[in-house]
């Protein structure tokens, strides 16, 4: 992030609307700056989030996998297989955090190497009885599965933790009508920023380091 021309009282204030899940347009008529303005900030400000997302921890004890489509209502085919959307994969630690990745396809031989790379062996991984997932009955994990075409819990047996991630996600971006394609990734850290940071007093902070630290 450039060195901004906004005095430090605007850049406050952007931040903490951008914290409050304001658009930039609003944040512009809040702040009385350009929306151009507002916009190019909140962009710089998903792109810092996006640089500095850590690579976290390989999760270990009970991992929900599941994987969602992002993108404009469309006629025609939802869910799996639905033109024109973006697929994302992720694995939520149960009281834990998320992780999440944009795929080119939701195919065993994508998803299971990232599976790999996150998850610790012998942890229990609970997804529901898509095919891309036969692989992991064969695998180093443990792993369980949910009939949807039934019910969505039994007991411990569920992936209601990470489908509410993915409600939270995309309930998020749909205020923004509209995503450019090439933005997504650093919205869809944005939301698991989010997510994995839920107090909205660390966010702000976070955020103003961050600025601080590009600048230097």
């Amino acid at each position: 992030m450039r060195k901004s021309r906004l005095s430090q009282h605007k850049q406050n204030k952007l931040i903490e609307l951008f914290v409050a899940g304001v658009t930039a347009r609003t944040a512009a008529e809040l702040v009385n700056v350009n929306k151009t303005t507002a916009a190019y900030y909140f962009h710089c400000l998903r792109f810092l989030i996006y640089q500095n997302s850590p690579h976290l921890e390989m999760f270990d004890g009970e991992i929900e996998a599941d994987e969602s489509y992002f993108g404009g209502t469309r006629k025609g085919k939802r869910g799996r297989g639905a033109v024109g959307k973006t697929a994302v994969f992720g694995l939520l630690k149960r009281n834990g955090k998320v992780y999440t990745v944009a795929v080119p396809n939701t195919q065993s031989a994508t998803l299971l190497p990232i599976i790999r790379e996150q998850v610790k062996p012998d942890s229990i991984v609970y997804t529901d009885f898509y095919r891309s997932y036969d692989v992991l009955d064969v695998s180093e994990f443990n792993h369980f599965r949910i009939n949807h075409s039934t019910h969505f819990a039994e007991k411990q047996n569920h992936i209601n933790g990470i489908e509410n991630f993915w409600n939270q996600a995309k309930r998020h971006l749909r205020k923004f009508n509209g995503i450019p394609k090439a933005h997504f990734e650093l919205y869809l850290k944005e939301c698991e920023w989010r997510f994995n940071h839920s107090n909205l007093k660390s966010q702000i902070s976070f955020l103003k380091q961050l600025v601080k630290e590009s600048l230097v």
